[in-house]
């Protein structure tokens, strides 16, 4: 355990944190392979104690006063807030993931998601209509919205604080009550979150944490008593759970292939700035990463030339450094995946360029040219440190490439004609395109999500609460017995 912090190890089922019924599990820090700390294990049995505790505390919570539920969230965001702290440095060692860049999701996305949540929610507008259907003043139509009920929320590790904050804030703003699952290698770290709500007035119940394994998010996406779900993962996950609960709400967002298109006006200076954070920030293990570089081929030596020597100069090792730019992968599945990736790249003819340590669960920022469409790293999502470069001969060209593919989350376009930018933008088959400006930005009061297999629907903000509410119309005819009205809208029948 680091010294100081001493994060739930158990279960939160009812507002009571009591150990899971399957045992125990390590959580290891990625850097140097310690175990932190054994983390109670939960299984099936334990998602129903959670979802009975949750359906309980439903009813209750949704029935208080929206302006008592903002409260107890900007609370939260209070407490958080001082708090920020020992949750960054637990969040550094449990993933990997650099102290810089652990204090930018805490402070910067994790901590405001509350407050947001709470403005957003006193903003939450219905709507009235008129009468169209009959000839008449009498009716009015009023359309608002009811919480869902009780809503399951797996959350993975990349951005374990930022994206469970994100969707928890909203859904309960709402009047939803929650059963969560984080990932079980940032199990400590949402803890620590979840640790926060109780001293925040949040009820018994409404939030609850089971700590696990696949069957334990399997079990809450299947249970009866779960009314939505919000998966944020991989596609293929993504996919079983969406058939699952087909007839659920659910709100997924899942891989993305990260286009990143620079064309022959592009200012190449920019670009590079833009694909060293596309390619590098947190080892790749970003959804938004830039998986694919698309060059024109009269800027490619250039750019080629200029990103390789920008590669040359991250700090590459010891995360809870202030000064590394980039640390260790979280776990061994992202690395096999990554060197299954450069290995096949390399059997079909490209060309490989890497900086920095490749030991244990480190792997070399990695520049790939001589790139084609055949190479599995062109066609799948990496989620790793690698930059594949890939020359083409004209924005047609890059549109035609990003078309093939299945994903379609961010893209990232780089041109100095606006003109164009629109157009290429337009043609482009992804949820959000992202001109002059690296793949991994987003702004929290924008909708994110993702077009083809990189999800369904859209969240942050507003977009939350219209996926996590059920729309409801409420029809009133007032009478009038002193008045007739011909109650057709259309004559003739």
């Amino acid at each position: 355990m680091i010294k100081g912090i001493n994060p739930p190890v158990n279960a939160l089922i009812g507002g009571k944190w009591i150990p899971g019924s399957g045992g125990s599990f390590e959580a290891k820090s990625p850097h140097s392979r310690e175990v932190i700390s054994k983390v109670s294990r939960c299984t099936p049995a334990d998602v129903d104690r959670a979802v009975a505790a949750a359906r309980a505390a439903q009813p209750a919570w949704a029935a208080l006063p929206v302006i008592e539920r903002a409260k107890i969230l900007r609370r939260i965001h209070q407490l958080f807030l001082e708090r920020a702290e020992p949750i960054a440095q637990m969040l550094c060692h449990e993933i990997g993931k650099t102290i810089t860049d652990s204090r930018e999701e805490v402070y910067e996305y994790a901590v405001p998601s509350y407050s947001k949540a709470a403005e957003e929610i006193l903003r939450h507008r219905g709507l009235s209509f008129p009468s169209s259907q009959e000839q008449t003043t009498n009716k009015r139509l009023v359309l608002g919205h009811r919480p869902l009920g009780v809503v399951g929320v797996i959350t993975p590790y990349n951005f374990p604080t930022d994206i469970s904050s994100i969707a928890l804030a909203h859904i309960i703003g709402a009047g939803n009550t929650t059963v969560w699952k984080p990932s079980e290698f940032s199990a400590l770290s949402c803890a620590m979150v979840a640790e926060i709500f109780e001293e925040a007035g949040l009820p018994a119940g409404v939030v609850n944490v089971v700590q696990g394994f696949g069957d334990v998010g399997a079990a809450i996406v299947e249970h009866n008593d779960v009314d939505g779900i919000f998966f944020t993962g991989s596609t293929k996950t993504g996919e079983i759970i969406a058939r699952a609960c087909a007839l659920k709400p659910h709100l997924l967002e899942l891989g993305g292939d990260g286009p990143f298109i620079i064309l022959a006006d592009a200012d190449v200076d920019a670009a590079v700035d833009g694909a060293i954070n596309g390619c590098f920030y947190y080892s790749g293990q970003v959804c938004t990463s830039a998986e694919r570089l698309l060059v024109h081929e009269d800027i490619y030596d250039e750019f080629v030339a200029k990103f390789t020597a920008a590669a040359g100069k991250l700090v590459i090792g010891d995360p809870a450094l202030e000064t590394t730019n980039m640390g260790p992968l979280c776990n061994e599945g992202t690395l096999t995946r990554v060197k299954d990736h450069v290995e096949d790249a390399r059997k079909k003819g490209a060309r490989i360029i890497q900086f920095g340590p490749e030991k244990d669960l480190y792997f070399p920022a990695t520049i790939l040219t001589g790139v084609t469409e055949d190479m599995q790293i062109m066609q799948e999502e990496t989620f790793g440190p690698v930059a594949p470069i890939m020359k083409i001969k004209s924005a047609e060209h890059a549109i035609e490439i990003a078309n093939k593919s299945e994903l379609g989350l961010i893209a990232s376009l780089w041109t100095r004609d606006l003109s164009n930018a629109w157009r290429v933008a337009e043609a482009l088959p992804h949820g959000s395109v992202n001109v002059n400006e690296t793949s991994n930005y987003w702004d929290q009061l924008a909708p994110f999500g993702g077009a083809g297999k990189s999800g369904v629907g859209r969240e942050l903000s507003q977009w939350f609460l219209e996926s996590f509410t059920e729309r409801k119309l409420i029809v009133f005819d007032l009478g009038n017995s002193e008045v007739k009205y011909n109650r057709r809208a259309e004559g003739g029948w």
